[in-house]
Parts: C-alpha cells; sequence; structure tokens
C-alpha cells in the first residue's frame, strides 16, 4: 500500500523493478480488488470486533464499543476523560470476546507523558484481571515530535504482524504538530504531515484488523458566532482531521462527575450522546 514515488526511495529499486512488482501484485488480486456489497457485508460481519468502552450508555452510543478496522477520534477539552477512556481500552481489549473484550494486545503511542501504568491495575482488578498479566500486554512508546511520532509506527507494524494486537492508541495526534509548527505560515505543512500520520494509521487499521483510536486536542472557535455556540471548542487539524477519521466523538463536562460523549460524525452511527463517569476503576456508567 505504497505509491511508486515511495518506492523510488527504497534502495536498491528501480523504476523497472517496482513496474515488475507491481504486475506480479496485479495478478495475485482477483477481479483488480472488487467484490460485491454482499461479500463485502459478510467479510465485515466475520471480521469486525467491538470492544467495549467500560460504560454500558456508551457502548450502546456506539453500536457495541470501539470497532476494529477503523479509526476513532475522541476529542474535548482537559479533564473530560480522554486519557482514562484509553486506560480503560487498554484492560477491556485483553478480556475475552463473549465478554466484549477483544482478547489482543494494546499498543500506546504516548506523545503528552499522560501514560501512568499504576492507572491500569485498579481498571484490572475491576474485571477480574491479573494486573501483572494486562500490563506484560501493553507496549507503550513515548514520542517526544511528530517525526519520532510517525517513525513508531513502522517497527509497531512489524510488531503486529507477529503479535495478536487488537487497539492501537494515540494520544494525543496533535500535541507534537502544535510544537512543532507554529503559525499560519506552516500550517498547510503542519496538516501534510498530520494527513500522513493519519494514512499511516489508517493501513495499520485495515491490514492487522485493529481499532485505532486517536485522542485530539480542541481549541477556542475564533469565529464571531461563537457566542451562539453551546460548546464554541473544535477539534484541532481541521478539515484533514475530520476526512481523516471513521468516527468523531466529541466529549465535554456535565454537571459534577458527569461527562458526556457525543457522536460527531460516523458512516452508521446516529448523532446522539451519551453520559459516563471517571472514576478509580476507570470508566463507568454515569449515576445521578
Amino acid at each position: 500500500m505504497n505509491t511508486k514515488k515511495n518506492l523510488t526511495v527504497i534502495k536498491g529499486l528501480s523504476e523497472a523493478k517496482i513496474e515488475k512488482m507491481l504486475e506480479a501484485a496485479k495478478k495475485l488480486v482477483p477481479s483488480f480488488g472488487w467484490i460485491t456489497a454482499s461479500e463485502a457485508h459478510k467479510q465485515r460481519q466475520r471480521e469486525i470486533v467491538k470492544i467495549t468502552t467500560g460504560a454500558q450508555a456508551l457502548n450502546e452510543l456506539l453500536g457495541g464499543g470501539f470497532e476494529t478496522k477503523a479509526i476513532t477520534e475522541i476529542f474535548g477539552e482537559y479533564r473530560t476523560g480522554k486519557t482514562q477512556l484509553c486506560m480503560t481500552l487498554c484492560v477491556t481489549t485483553q478480556m475475552p470476546m463473549e465478554m466484549g473484550g477483544g482478547a489482543g494486545k494494546v499498543a500506546y503511542v504516548d506523545t503528552e507523558g499522560t501514560f501512568r501504568s499504576e492507572r491500569i491495575r485498579p481498571i484490572a482488578e475491576r474485571f477480574n484481571l491479573d494486573a501483572d498479566a494486562v500490563l506484560e500486554n501493553i507496549v507503550v512508546a513515548r514520542a517526544y515530535t511528530h517525526e519520532h511520532q510517525a517513525d513508531l509506527l513502522i517497527p509497531l507494524a512489524a510488531k503486529m504482524a507477529e503479535e495478536p494486537f487488537k487497539v492501537l492508541i494515540m494520544d494525543s495526534i496533535t500535541a507534537n504538530l502544535r510544537v512543532d509548527f507554529s503559525g499560519r505560515g506552516e500550517l498547510a505543512e503542519r496538516q501534510q504531515k498530520l494527513a500522513q500520520i493519519m494514512s499511516r494509521l489508517r493501513k495499520i487499521a485495515e491490514e492487522f484488523n485493529v481499532a485505532v483510536i486517536v485522542t485530539n486536542q480542541v481549541m477556542s472557535d475564533p469565529s464571531g458566532g461563537a457566542m451562539f455556540v453551546a460548546d464554541p471548542k473544535k477539534a484541532v487539524g481541521g478539515h484533514v482531521m475530520a476526512h481523516a477519521s471513521t468516527i468523531r466523538l466529541s466529549l465535554r463536562k456535565g454537571k459534577g462527575e458527569q461527562r458526556i460523549c457525543k457522536v460527531v460524525d460516523s458512516p452508521t452511527l446516529a448523532e446522539a450522546d451519551a453520559s459516563y463517569a471517571i472514576t478509580n476503576e476507570g470508566i463507568q456508567d454515569y449515576k445521578d
């Protein structure tokens, strides 16, 4: 899943060799990749796994949980539970499929330095899982720049080819980009780099049948109509982020401990919202 332009960069690959490789690849793909909608439907039913969020109301909102072969973007301001939802997912992914889990490992790309292994223990105990075994099945990498963030995905893909991963978390996708690029003069380049990272994530999601979860920061809406909007904050990344994500979820604060998740965009889910709470044992249903 690479362009000819990208392949020419690889040492030892001439244009003639690349053409031969492409011809050989085309022969291996029946009907040049075309299948009927009925076949596509059966394939989805056979392959797609829904992984529980830890809260029943959120599961119902998402049609069963976070789905594999898709990129789910979670955006919201601080203290809305983005990282806590990711931490909960680190545990629920390892549960058996009959319990709503994914029966697989988790990869966590931490760009903000917020991953805390000690948070995993009480969440694992809540689901009656061995905390030490759960921690062993989570691989974590700290990304310090947007280039480092993108480069980490290459060895991770090799790892996924050998081990049963079911979730890839990137928390957050835009933190390094906002630091590495500043001002309108560098905006186009920043958006291009963001698109490239999202493209890599999309390929990983589809090739290895994993659920990709990316958290995103928000910014105040500079438009003049912000005062007439209930929540005048919008996700960083603009249209590039919006188009590259399969499902977009907006998180906001409610009354007291209440947090609200809203489906902003999805090819299958209706626009709706659900309440949840952040507890010591991860994300749970909100009780009045």
